[in-house]
């Protein structure tokens, strides 16, 4: 039972014996999935228990910088607001999010309500006013986000990456902060975890990155426990869920 452990070829040849591996989350690009076929074990994740909790998060992350609370909160606590003679005061930007269009980035199984429209990539990323990414990391898709892409969006869009780290090009999201064309980059992930402290995205003020912590509810853990055990009965009972 595995999570962010790298599985490679090479550690397969190790462990001659190894039947089931159980990835206690719902990514699984840290296996080798053909090297674990081709060895016969099998693979299964946990998909969908955090699916709310991540939810929560990218709103979360969405309505703090439309409201900047965090900002306020803090300058409040530092005597800010008491030296105004105004009954209130703000110095940033206060967005509206009403109707804004939010484009999403990987579905998932959802099934889609009439209220959602598909489209490419292409027009997501130049119709939005906010763009959310939520699908899972593969050869393709890699930095799918770069200088390229960006270029689509139209200035003032804000970006949120609850999927994957990789799936953007760090360098040049900051790049677009910095230029204006993205009016905030919003993420639980980055390509390296932990991060190195020179990160360019850690330089720019309009870049609100929390430490992967989406999933992590306790309800979203208990959850994340009950289908591990249920994966491995179903597993010992010869009938696998959740294969990968």
């Amino acid at each position: 039972l595995i999570n962010k452990v790298r599985i490679t070829r090479e550690v397969l040849d190790e462990l001659p014996r190894l039947k089931y591996i159980g990835e206690l989350a719902t990514g699984y690009n840290n296996i080798d999935l053909e090297a674990a076929r081709e060895r016969g074990i099998v693979v299964c994740n946990i998909p969908a228990y955090s699916t709310d909790s991540v939810a929560q998060h990218v709103f979360a992350l969405l309505l703090n910088v439309a409201t900047r609370a965090d900002h306020y909160a803090r300058a409040v606590r530092q005597g800010e607001w008491s030296r105004q003679r105004d009954f209130c005061y703000w110095d940033t930007p206060l967005i509206e999010l009403a109707g804004k269009t939010i484009g999403i980035v990987g579905l998932g199984s959802s099934d889609l309500p009439e209220w959602i429209r598909k489209t490419t990539l292409e027009g997501l990323l130049s119709t939005s006013d906010v763009i959310t990414l939520h699908c899972p990391l593969t050869a393709g898709n890699t930095r799918m986000i770069n200088a390229g892409t960006l270029a689509m969006v139209h200035p003032g869009a804000i970006l949120i990456n609850t999927g994957r780290g990789g799936l953007v090009d760090e360098q040049a999201v900051a790049a677009a902060l910095e230029s204006g064309q993205l009016a905030a980059y919003c993420a639980d992930v980055l390509t390296d975890e932990p991060p190195r402290p020179d990160n360019p995205l850690f330089r720019q003020s309009n870049a609100y990155i929390t430490p992967h912590i989406a999933w992590a509810t306790r309800e979203a853990r208990q959850r994340l426990m009950v289908v591990c055990v249920e994966n491995i009965r179903r597993f010992i009972a010869g009938n696998p869920q959740n294969v990968v």
